[in-house]
């Protein structure tokens, strides 16, 4: 289990508990996170969990696929050199106490 902290577009932080495995949009969508609209359900189809990563941590995460930054090209807020999305982060224990902020719009 791995714990994650989300900035919600409100301003609000709240960490959740990740089964390990398990994406960032997953955990965050099961516990009522706010901002992740998770149209496609984590398929990489849709870039509606976009998110910014904690830039210091940035480096800890496998870089994104082919699919991941096609993606990215279309999401709705301004992308950002942090920017990912959030069904394609798995939870991990070398992941603990990461911070991820959300946009103030996904579509």
């Amino acid at each position: 289990m791995t714990h994650i902290t989300f900035i919600e577009p409100s301003g609000q932080e709240v960490t959740v508990t990740i089964t390990d495995g398990w994406s960032l949009m997953q955990g965050a969508t099961s516990q009522g996170v706010d901002g992740i609209v998770a149209e496609c359900g984590g398929s990489c189809a849709c870039a509606t969990c976009h998110c910014y990563v904690d830039e210091a941590r940035l480096a800890e995460l496998p870089p994104p696929s082919e699919a991941e930054l096609a993606m990215l090209e279309n999401v709705a807020a301004e992308r950002r050199p942090n920017s990912r999305l959030s069904c394609q982060i798995k939870a991990a224990p070398a992941l603990e106490g990461l911070r991820v902020t959300l946009p103030d719009t996904q579509e």
